[in-house]
């Protein structure tokens, strides 16, 4: 009788254990690619990640399944084959949606069992054909309550589907993640945090965008603080309300921005954060809505001589010349940023985009002080960490 209970206590744990995500991941140092950037894979420096995102897959909405665009298709089809060249054990997921995608389509998706089904079939054979080791969501973002409660069905589904893949195919499970909101909470709306637990390997954590010029343009702020005491927008905030709905920390990954964005100064001498401001700066390099690539703020600086001031409270870099403000993440806000994801105990760390480096100087100090504190004392706090940076 005993040999009979534990023989199917084994095949009921093997049972649970094939509805976990796939792996057990230890770190992820992970980055996105997108072709619009007009960045070369093949200059990709992929030995400083675990994982590279290529971004973006597209929902059709009439037959609700996946597609790539044409003019990406023959790039993404060698996408991992490439980054793989210079380093062969790093990982590929192929990205779906964006900021710049119909959220009414994923909404209309996730909201009917066959139309799931669609999706989430055409998802896996479009990654397996594409030589991807997993999948990423990225619905920016489900609108109503009910379409949060589908976006929960959606990802039980979609594991089971994965499994069950896996188990015909003799492969291993797909990665399963997805790029969320900076908290658990958005405009009072709750993510199904239960479902993202059971189902997803980690979320990308989009810790930026807090402030801008296209939406806050009449003062100067740090564009993605990790602490900001006056607001619930910062990234460690975020973090805490994710922990506090129940999201254990070794599934998340927190985002960091290669880019910055900039401001027009109303007085040239007034130039700290929260400086007054009238909209974007006309800068060479400064797109419509404000944003600026982090190697073209260096060469911002460059030529212009800023100032360029990093300021531990909140954990953010700004530069200022003239009547032009930038706000951005540097090496010391990156290193104090992998800190603090390891103090918390967070799986790895995000960055948006590869293309936005310079000479590959974030995404060397992001690997260099992750795999620093590996051997570091654990006690180490985020804030003692920058008080030495």
């Amino acid at each position: 009788m005993a040999f009979r209970n534990l023989l199917f206590f084994s095949f009921f744990s093997i049972f649970l254990l094939q509805l976990q995500p796939s792996i057990s991941q230890t770190t992820v140092k992970a980055a996105y690619w997108f072709p619009a950037s007009e960045f070369p894979v093949s200059d990709i420096n992929s030995a400083l990640f675990t994982h590279l995102l290529c971004a973006f897959a597209a929902l059709d909405p009439q037959s609700n399944q996946l597609i790539i665009p044409t003019s990406s298709q023959a790039t993404f089809a060698s996408f991992t084959t490439t980054v793989q060249q210079k380093n062969p054990s790093v990982q590929t997921l192929l990205s779906i949606g964006g900021g710049r995608s119909d959220p009414s389509a994923f909404a209309s998706m996730a909201s009917q069992p066959t139309s799931r089904k669609s999706f989430i079939d055409s998802s896996i054979r479009l990654a397996r054909a594409n030589g991807f080791r997993g999948l990423d969501l990225d619905w920016e973002y489900p609108q109503t309550a009910q379409q949060m409660l589908n976006l929960g069905t959606l990802f039980d589904e979609w594991r089971a589907a994965v499994v069950s893949e896996s188990q015909s195919s003799g492969r291993p499970q797909l990665l399963l993640t997805a790029a969320v909101h900076f908290s658990a909470n958005r405009d009072s709306l709750s993510y199904p945090v239960q479902s993202i637990g059971r189902n997803l390997d980690w979320v990308n954590v989009m810790a930026y965008d807090f402030k801008g010029p296209g939406w806050s343009g009449d003062s100067t702020g740090a564009p993605a603080a990790l602490y900001n005491p006056s607001s619930r927008f910062s990234g460690s905030a975020g973090i805490d309300v994710w922990i506090g709905a129940g999201l254990s920390a070794k599934k998340m990954v927190l985002g960091l921005p290669f880019y910055g964005y900039a401001w027009k100064l109303v007085d040239p001498n007034q130039n700290g954060l929260g400086a007054p401001a009238s909209g974007r700066a006309t800068e060479q390099g400064v797109a419509s809505h404000g944003s600026i690539s982090y190697w073209q703020i260096k060469a911002f600086v460059g030529r212009s001589g800023a100032t360029w001031v990093y300021d531990p409270t909140v954990v953010t870099d700004y530069c200022y010349a003239g009547s032009t403000w930038m706000g951005f993440d540097g090496v010391r806000s990156v290193a104090a940023k992998v800190s603090y994801a390891q103090s918390k105990g967070l799986l790895g760390y995000f960055a948006w985009s590869v293309s936005g480096d310079s000479n590959w100087e974030l995404s060397q100090q992001a690997s260099g002080t992750w795999d620093g504190l590996n051997l570091s004392a654990k006690t180490t706090s985020a804030r003692e960490m920058q008080a030495v940076i």
